[in-house]
């Protein structure tokens, strides 16, 4: 008897914590969603499939190099922390980097180090590159999103929100409009 109360409590204990968990990361998100700083970074597009996870836009982000006084120091795969600002233009910007992460400001982001170009630049790899979208408007938006970046007068860009190192792109919007509603227009 008393050994079936145990295989009970076990069989508790598991399913609470695989509730736990994917609500954790969810709880996760929405905390950065509602009370993140939002940026707008740059983008020039390519969109793939993935089979697993849905129709998605990969973003290439303007901002993906960063000036450093010796390039040699950054290894690969490093982990870094960029503090983000918003430039005269209304822009994402990184402003610094440092090993540790800031204690200033919770508008900073955990990167990892690409690679080194020479002495005094370094690539960066964002941990926001793709924008999962309602498969039945993804093909248009795909469309919409080429189109535009072909053309040089549209301003295309994600609107990321980032709190304590953390990201999540809340839209991709072209000319202050959002992909969704050009999507569900046409």
């Amino acid at each position: 008897m008393k050994n079936k109360k145990n295989i009970l409590l076990l069989f508790a204990l598991v399913a609470i914590t695989q509730l736990f968990v994917p609500l954790q990361m969810i709880f996760n998100q929405e905390n950065i969603i509602n009370t993140g700083t939002e940026f707008k970074f740059q983008t020039a597009p390519i969109d793939p499939y993935d089979a697993f996870r849905g129709k998605y836009i990969t973003l290439f982000f303007k901002e993906r190099e960063i000036k450093v006084k010796n390039a040699k120091k950054y290894t690969s795969g490093e982990t870094i922390f960029a503090t983000i600002i918003t430039t005269k233009n209304g822009f994402a910007k990184i402003s610094s980097i440092s090993r540790s992460k800031p204690e200033n400001t919770d508008s900073y982001l955990k990167l990892k180090v690409g690679f080194a170009h020479n002495n005094d630049k370094i690539a960066i790899d964002l941990p926001f590159n793709r924008f999962y979208m309602n498969e039945n408007i993804a093909s248009k938006a795909e469309k919409i999103y080429r189109e535009s970046s072909i053309k040089k007068k549209n301003e295309t860009y994600a609107l990321v929100a980032i709190k304590n190192g953390e990201a999540f792109i809340k839209d991709v919007r072209i000319n202050e409009v959002s992909i969704k509603d050009l999507a569900n227009k046409k």
